[in-house]
């Protein structure tokens, strides 16, 4: 009698379960590189906002995901609107968890620096603690940023435009001292005068009914000085202007970035714009 052979496994079903095996290396692969490709654009301050992003511990940098444009932070100008400054190459802008930047790569330091201050961010930065981890922002080309050693031995100190003091977070905190927000500035006038004018300044805004919009900036002479290796340019002058939102009223404050500078009785909001070359409060009433 002949003996029946056992049935040989389809090959169809073979080729079925080797297709499968096939899509889920294929879907693992491209999960992995979706995450590598998701980290760099996050990484780069690609993404438009940092809430849109995963939480994860906190990096040196503290700012490498956040936004390059103002479209990401219209909260620190008044009417949402940015000041309006000459164009010029390099300018690049930067937003931050407390402040705004518009950063210039021939002077390797801010053109000016938004804030929107109110009693409750300055009673919030009254707990926090000063960090003074001063780093070189990454998201700005190495050819356009200030670095650690320009300062280093130079006499001048790291001066902020948005100060430390307003900062009411600790990620806020950390990224102040991004060399991004400052300028060289005369050790005795930064801890001298102007620091007596970010102190009024906040004082103003604790008795304030609202919004406190404050806007920072150097102001540089032609052929000035510079220093470090990337040539960071020292300014003669520091501008503060404050510009309360509920009353539309506006002022500046206006000093030599030297050791002989005083706190003196503020300007105008026009005397202010006459200097700098700038409409720093567009679209919004001035009385």
């Amino acid at each position: 009698m002949t003996k029946k052979k056992k049935p040989r496994k389809s090959t169809t079903r073979r080729s079925r379960a080797s297709g499968i095996a096939s899509t889920i290396r294929r879907t693992v692969l491209w999960l992995g590189a979706a995450g590598v490709v998701a980290f760099q654009a996050s990484s780069c301050g690609f993404l438009p906002t940092p809430q849109s992003l995963p939480s994860f511990p906190a990096l040196e940098r503290p700012v490498a995901a956040a936004a390059t444009s103002f479209k990401g932070c219209p909260q620190f100008f008044a009417g949402g609107i940015a000041p309006a400054t000459p164009s010029a190459p390099k300018l690049r802008e930067l937003c931050y968890d407390a402040f705004a930047v518009l950063h210039s790569g021939n002077t390797r330091t801010p053109v000016f620096v938004a804030q929107r201050l109110n009693r409750a961010s300055i009673e919030a930065a009254r707990d926090e603690q000063r960090t003074d981890k001063f780093f070189a922002d990454a998201r700005l080309p190495r050819a356009e940023r200030a670095e650690l050693s320009d300062y280093k031995g130079s006499g001048w100190s790291r001066g902020h435009m948005a100060p430390a003091g307003d900062m009411p977070t600790p990620a806020a905190m950390a990224q102040s001292f991004s060399l991004a927000n400052m300028v060289p500035q005369n050790p005795r006038q930064n801890s001298g005068p102007w620091a007596k004018i970010e102190a009024d300044t906040r004082h103003y805004v604790m008795r304030a009914k609202g919004d406190v919009f404050v806007i920072t900036g150097p102001v540089f002479a032609p052929g000035g000085s510079a220093i470090g290796s990337n040539q960071v340019a020292v300014p003669t002058h520091l501008f503060k202007l404050v510009y309360d939102a509920e009353t539309k009223r506006a002022w500046a404050h206006w000093q030599p970035n030297a050791d002989d500078a005083r706190a003196g009785r503020p300007i105008s909001y026009g005397e202010l714009e006459q200097r700098v070359g700038m409409e720093l409060l567009p679209g919004v009433e001035v009385r």
